[in-house]
């Protein structure tokens, strides 16, 4: 079977992702090929960010591999957290610090407007490629559901009105910013 390295770390995503690419291929992250490295993030862009990881596993570990970014961008926040999405409450905060932060600044706000997009970088036989997925969604006013991850509580999708966190993982992906760049990430492998 074919095998593949995503340039994560993340459990969470790299459950996300093996799920989604069911038996296609064997996904390894970057425990698995031995990278403990802290890859810089230092673009302003979620695309450089994407094609930073995939590069750098490409360059020091020799392997095929794909790397993503991804952002949540609220309208009436001008954007934000945008790139910082993972750093939103601060360099040493957790998931659950960042979705404390947004309800803070959202707070009593009514335009609740956002959406999350993933951007997939693609280094395969020595060519890169890009792909991207987007889902356009609201803000909810407080955490709802127990399943998911990061932003996923406060994250409505405008197709359902329930959160990603209330959702199980097939339906989530089904329609998820992730789920829709591991589609045209897939469509690139064929």
């Amino acid at each position: 079977m074919k095998e593949l390295v995503f340039a994560t770390n993340n459990a969470h995503k790299l459950s996300e992702v093996r799920r989604m690419v069911g038996d296609r291929f064997v996904i390894r992250s970057l425990a698995d090929i031995g990278c403990h490295d802290d890859i810089p993030e230092t673009a302003d862009t979620l695309r450089g960010n994407a094609l930073i990881k995939a590069r750098w596993v490409k360059e020091k570990y020799g392997y095929d591999c794909f790397a993503d970014d991804t952002g949540l961008m609220v309208d009436a926040l001008g954007g934000a957290p945008g790139v910082r999405t993972a750093r939103f409450a601060g360099p040493a905060c957790d998931p659950d610090d960042n979705v404390t932060k947004l309800l803070e600044v959202m707070a009593g706000e009514e335009r609740r407007t956002a959406r999350f997009c993933t951007v997939i970088a693609l280094i395969k036989d020595g060519r890169e490629q890009v792909m991207e997925g987007t889902v356009e969604g609201l803000i909810a006013t407080e955490r709802r559901g127990s399943d998911g991850f990061g932003y996923d509580p406060v994250f409505i999708p405008e197709e359902t009105g329930l959160t990603f966190a209330q959702m199980g993982p097939d339906a989530k992906n089904a329609i998820s910013h992730r789920g829709r760049a591991i589609a045209g990430l897939l469509d690139a492998l064929a």
